[in-house]
């Protein structure tokens, strides 16, 4: 069993996974990460609202040939780091650590999305474009629902639409390491309409979270936008954008990979109570 003490031992020792390295968090003070032969645990406190003991290891293989790598580096991590942490992998690599550790809960799947690029935007109307009530020129300095950074004033706006249209939010104005939130306004009234947050970002990977829109402006794009305008600046200043998702959320689901995001599924477990 081998502590890892740097990120450029984490990528090294995960292959530069962006999950991993995600977790890694550059490191920061509270992070700690091991390997053992070619499987790595990384020990991530507080991790977008959850201790997060992200694994990577050889899926794949018999039960046993994957017990033998990952299990004893899991019960180290968790003998080290506190109950508290939740293994978090890929969704077929934590099924069999649940089968091999029955003090585990049953796993619970989700996706882990990321890009390095992101997609071309799809093509818009030339001429004027109607959003509720109002007609704006194309060739107008502002556009209706043009996405922005937003000042932290707005943080009870962000709050409120968070409240109403995605209320099990991890990220949410005040926490810490929830960086900036960027949002689309209407451009008669200037009410929110849509919100996404750079959160939790790493070093080398951007975070994308805290994604809303207001019930009555969807489908029109601007939960698209604002998540367009997030990554195309998590990817600027980090060469890498991810994000979770919830599996029975398809409409974001298609959203994101329209963008350019890449799905994997994931799993996530924890010791029984």
């Amino acid at each position: 069993m081998r502590e890892l003490v740097s990120e450029a031992e984490v990528v090294a020792a995960s292959g530069d996974d962006d999950l991993v390295v995600w977790a890694a968090q550059g490191m920061r003070p509270g992070v700690r990460a091991w390997a053992y032969g070619d499987a790595v645990a990384v020990a991530s406190p507080a991790a977008s609202r959850r201790d997060r003991l992200v694994v990577r290891g050889t899926a794949g293989g018999t039960t046993g040939d994957t017990a033998a790598r990952l299990v004893p580096l899991v019960r180290h991590a968790l003998a080290e780091a506190g109950p508290s942490y939740r293994p978090l992998g890929d969704a077929a690599l934590i099924e069999q650590v649940v089968a091999a550790v029955p003090e585990l809960e049953p796993a619970v799947g989700f996706s882990w999305m990321g890009t390095e690029k992101l997609a071309p935007p799809r093509q818009e109307a030339t001429g004027p474009e109607v959003i509720g009530a109002e007609v704006i020129g194309a060739e107008g300095a502002y556009r209706e629902g043009t996405a922005s950074w937003l000042a932290d004033s707005a943080a009870p706006e962000v709050a409120a639409l968070l409240a109403a249209a995605n209320p099990g939010s991890y990220a949410v104005p005040g926490l810490p390491r929830v960086r900036r939130w960027a949002g689309v306004r209407y451009g008669g009234s200037g009410a929110l309409l849509a919100v996404a947050a750079d959160a939790w970002s790493a070093p080398t990977v951007g975070l994308l979270a805290g994604v809303a829109t207001a019930a009555p402006a969807r489908g029109r794009g601007l939960g698209e936008r604002v998540c367009r305008f997030v990554a195309s600046a998590l990817l600027a200043e980090h060469g890498r954008a991810a994000l979770m998702v919830d599996d029975w959320n398809r409409a974001a689901v298609v959203v994101y990979e329209r963008l350019g995001f890449a799905r994997r599924r994931v799993a996530a477990t924890g010791l029984r109570a």
